[in-house]
């Protein structure tokens, strides 16, 4: 019987441990910190809800209305209503990672993986990479107690384990440029969460990322508040949190920080992901896209079909799958999404180099043809495509857009205004504290 060790309990190694163990596949899955999870933003789009089987009560929120603000502090509300006029089916939903990863961990466990409380250390790869494989691990049993020294050997490796990962290192995968992000969990009084009870932020602008975006997503009973950056601007990770603060201190108001999480982000994919018997997803691998920062999603994608692929290949276990069969996941995962990561690596390099560039972006979101193709690809990730009148009247916004922003971009930023207090009450409540606790950053 083929014998699999899925390192990683996020979203990708879960959902490969799921589908090995429905299989009947021998399974173990390793996660270092059961009661922990990745700094992430937390968004999903609407179909992995229905095509991954999640409840929705791990869903912290569902949002209807996404908040784009511009360098200028132009504001554009993009209203799914309005986008999809007669129905509420459609929304983004908000959860918090440490809820929605113990809950597919927990489903591949009860489908019969072995769930292990571990940190693997090292890993031997026997003869020229091609296993078998010997995991040296510690095992925590409670809080108090750790067994260190453990081992076990298995045939096959799946590497789930974020940008970092220990597998990607054993296997010789190569490096990739990877990007920065940091986000404070901010508790908010109950009038303020109002305002972000269905609501969605991102800022753009250089005092916020130079290449990438900021953002406030609301959760159960508070905002997560974070940004981005390549990591040749990484010293700069908490001028730029202050920056996202700064924008966001109006609606912030009164919040105190709950949380700090700081994490890598991959920014490409690596350049092997499958060596001899083992295979990378996820992070590990560099499944996150450009532009919008997504991962979850395409996390969980590709843990599902690498599981698929080793099903299949292995004939539900009775032989061990070759480095030519693991690499026709590959194959499939580059064939489905290969585009869709070329198309957003453009974008991100046309709109997120300048304010004047990020004033065009924001503006063209304003257009309703725009809303309405990017929304049915996230929500849906499907690809739409575009009559000639459209794809004639999408040049001529973008040229327009990019002219008028450079005209808008501004050299100094005002904070956004309220939503829910008035200017006053606001100015009043901020002349005695902002937001209490988290970064601090040196005025430099």
């Amino acid at each position: 019987m083929l014998r699999v060790a899925v390192i990683g309990g996020g979203p990708s190694g879960s959902c490969t441990a799921e589908i090995l163990a429905k299989a009947g596949i021998k399974t173990w899955l390793f996660e270092r910190k059961l009661d922990n999870a990745k700094p992430c933003g937390g968004a999903i789009p609407l179909c992995m809800v229905s095509e991954f089987d999640l409840p929705e009560s791990i869903i912290d929120r569902k949002v209807r209305n996404m908040k784009m603000i511009s360098p200028s502090n132009r504001e554009v509300d993009i209203i799914l209503d309005k986008i999809y006029p007669g129905s509420d089916k459609e929304y983004i939903g908000m959860l918090r990672r440490e809820v929605m990863d113990s809950f597919m961990r927990n489903r591949a466990a009860e489908l019969g993986a072995t769930l292990v409380n571990g940190l693997v250390s090292k890993i031997e790869t026997g003869t020229n990479k091609q296993g078998p494989y010997t995991l040296h691990y510690t095992e925590v049993i409670n809080e108090q107690s750790e067994e260190k020294g453990k081992q076990i050997e298995v045939d096959l490796i799946v590497g789930a384990d974020g940008a970092t990962s220990r597998v990607a290192k054993a296997m010789d995968a190569g490096d990739y440029n990877y990007a920065v992000a940091i986000q404070e969990r901010i508790k908010l009084p109950k009038e303020e969460m109002k305002y972000y009870e269905d609501r969605a932020e991102m800022y753009v602008g250089n005092d916020v990322s130079p290449d990438f975006y900021g953002w406030v997503f609301p959760k159960y009973d508070h905002v997560a508040a974070g940004t981005g950056t390549m990591k040749e601007n990484g010293g700069l990770i908490k001028s730029l949190q202050m920056g996202v603060r700064e924008r966001a201190k109006k609606r912030l108001v009164n919040g105190e920080v709950i949380k700090v999480e700081a994490h890598p982000i991959p920014e490409h994919p690596r350049p092997r992901r499958v060596v001899g018997r083992m295979a990378l997803v996820g992070d590990a691998a560099g499944y996150v896209t450009k532009s919008s920062g997504e991962g979850i999603y395409f996390a969980a994608k590709s843990g599902r079909m690498c599981g698929e692929q080793i099903v299949e290949s292995s004939q539900n276990g009775k032989i061990i799958p070759t480095e030519s069969d693991l690499k026709k996941y590959l194959q499939k995962w580059d064939k489905k999404y290969g585009t869709t990561y070329t198309v957003l690596d453009i974008l991100q390099r046309i709109f997120y180099t300048s304010d004047g560039a990020r004033e065009a972006f924001v503006e063209m979101c304003s257009d309703m043809d725009v809303q309405r193709l990017t929304f049915d690809s996230y929500l849906y990730k499907t690809v739409v495509a575009m009559k000639p009148l459209q794809q004639l009247k999408l040049t001529l916004l973008t040229m327009g857009s990019v002219l008028r922003g450079w005209a808008l971009a501004p050299g100094t930023y005002k904070p956004v205004p309220s939503a829910v207090r008035d200017e006053k009450e606001v100015n009043k409540m901020l002349a005695v504290s902002t937001i209490k606790g988290g970064i601090k950053a040196s005025k430099k």
